[in-house]
């Protein structure tokens, strides 16, 4: 006589774990519903899928690095009102995403860019997408380490895995002459191929003040503003505004 064991044991082998694990609720589940072959083959098939979905998201979040999660459903509106929930919710059917748009929040510390950056990108984690969150002091210093060590191609496919890279704090602190280039490489590289959000405090107008190079920051800001959203935030900061109140 089959037992569950032998059953779970076999699905096992398959590489079908979700349903070697819940065979037992599933077939209790048919059988108190009356349910025919064809249904409960397909409660067997979505516990599958629902369960390697999860299984991915959860895996995509570690990959993704964030920091700290920032959901859009915190974001004060109230304060930020250079920005509407309605522009920001029109972004979040990804259709940026497919069509290898960019997004651009500018605007000075504290207003809410990293926010934003961060509660797009988790929703485009649940929704099945890659995601990458990166400060852009540390994009360079892994970029330089990567062409120090003849590996700046290898390290740049990499990160084509990913459908949306976020570049926090970009203008913050200026680069050198290697930095700029292989953050250029990069740029290049995922231009019209990946999704790129930016957030920075300098407007396009001063971003050679951190290359230092025209000729650098002119081909980025172009491959940037090509086929984006972009966004000015202004007003007071947040933090400085919520530290008051304590």
């Amino acid at each position: 006589m089959t037992s569950y064991d032998q059953v779970k044991s076999k699905f096992k082998t398959l590489r079908f774990s979700s349903i070697a694990d819940s065979i037992e609720s599933v077939i209790k589940t048919a059988e108190d519903n009356d349910l025919s072959y064809l249904e409960f083959t397909e409660m067997l098939v979505d516990d599958e899928l629902s369960r390697r979905n999860k299984n991915r998201i959860r895996l995509n979040m570690k990959k993704a690095g964030f920091p700290y999660e920032k959901h859009l459903s915190e974001f004060d509106y109230k304060h930020q009102t250079t920005i509407t929930k309605k522009q920001v919710s029109s972004l979040l059917d990804f259709g940026f995403i497919d069509n290898r748009q960019n997004i651009v929040f500018i605007g000075p510390p504290g207003v809410g860019k990293t926010h934003l950056a961060t509660g797009i990108g988790l929703k485009a984690v649940q929704s099945g997408y890659k995601v990458l969150f990166t400060t852009a002091l540390s994009l360079v210093e892994i970029l330089d380490i990567a062409e120090l060590k003849g590996e700046l191609k290898k390290k740049i496919n990499s990160l084509l895995k990913f459908d949306i890279v976020i570049i926090d704090e970009l203008g913050y602190l200026p680069m050198d002459k290697t930095s700029m280039y292989n953050l250029f490489q990069l740029i290049n590289a995922l231009y019209e191929y990946r999704s790129i959000i930016i957030t920075t405090n300098k407007e396009f107008t001063s971003w050679g003040d951190f290359f230092f190079e025209d000729n650098v920051a002119v081909p980025i800001v172009d491959r940037l503003i090509h086929h984006s959203h972009i966004f000015m935030l202004g007003g007071e900061s947040y933090r400085l505004k919520q530290k008051m109140k304590g």
